[in-house]
């Protein structure tokens, strides 16, 4: 499969796209997805006004190439480091992770320290490996064999392998900003990082205490990292907004955008200037 286009090519490699101007918000999609995926949320990080979007894709997902020699998590934790490093320089920053780039936002933090203003967990590893993680059964919400029959075999089988509430509109937002990072991530890359998936400390089993904005979010029916192990992360964040979505899965902000977008918008009133003056 071909790789996506930048849809800037004037932008350094692992940058995607550039939304916006003002405080960086730096978006980080999961494994086997890309960037797309949490454009989802763009047209309300929008609305402040004062929020820079930025969005990486990681090494083999979406237009920035594999990494060379080993690929593991430990080697995408140093690429993204120095990417940012390169990207913002001693710039205060947010970050927003989305599954195992919500375990590289929780490593992101702790690496810049001095620089992070605040955190956006959606359904994020807590656990790569997992035989560690508590799971709920799979499940699902609402099953709409019309709907699957309609897509078609490679499309039915990527949709029902993750959706919770099969809905058309529900459909049309995975096909929008789910899917094609699905169908462009590469497989090879993919295999690589399962055979190097842990860091050799967990940001869950480290001692510091952050007081930032930070928001959590998980879906109650998500059976890929699911939701219990999530509550760990409360003891490093301990001012952290966590919500538990009833009808959500992994993709917990397509599943329950409303929900989502409500608690998004409390925790960007938490960035603006005059905010962080009285925390």
């Amino acid at each position: 499969m071909n790789p996506v286009e930048p849809e800037d090519n004037r932008l350094p490699e692992g940058i995607a796209a550039i939304h916006g101007s003002g405080l960086p918000v730096v978006l980080v999609h999961g494994n086997g997805v890309d960037h797309r995926i949490l454009l989802a949320l763009d047209e309300q990080l929008a609305r402040p006004g004062n929020l820079q979007r930025i969005y990486v894709d990681l090494p083999g997902f979406g237009g920035t190439p594999a990494l060379a020699g080993k690929s593991g998590l430990p080697e995408i934790a140093d690429w993204l480091q120095n990417l940012l490093v390169s990207q913002l320089g001693t710039q205060a920053f947010v970050l927003i992770g989305n599954s195992l780039g919500g375990l590289l936002a929780q490593e992101m933090a702790d690496r810049f320290e001095s620089q992070i203003l605040g955190l956006v967990l959606l359904a994020p590893v807590i656990r790569p490996a997992a035989e560690e993680r508590n799971l709920p059964a799979r499940s699902i919400i609402h099953e709409d064999e019309v709907l699957l029959a309609e897509l078609g075999t490679v499309n039915a089988g990527h949709y029902a392998q993750m959706s919770v509430l099969q809905t058309r509109a529900n459909w049309e937002q995975f096909e929008k900003h789910v899917l094609p990072g699905v169908l462009s991530a590469d497989l090879r890359v993919m295999a690589h990082l399962s055979k190097r998936y842990y860091l050799e400390t967990l940001p869950v089993d480290r001692d510091q205490v952050w007081n930032m904005p930070v928001l959590i979010a998980c879906g109650m029916q998500d059976h890929i990292v699911g939701f219990k192990d999530a509550k760990e992360l409360l003891k490093r964040y301990p001012n952290a907004s966590f919500l538990e979505l009833e009808r959500a899965g992994h993709n917990v902000h397509i599943d329950q955008p409303e929900i989502l977008a409500q608690a998004l918008e409390h925790w960007m009133q938490l960035l603006q200037p005059e905010t962080r003056k009285n925390l």
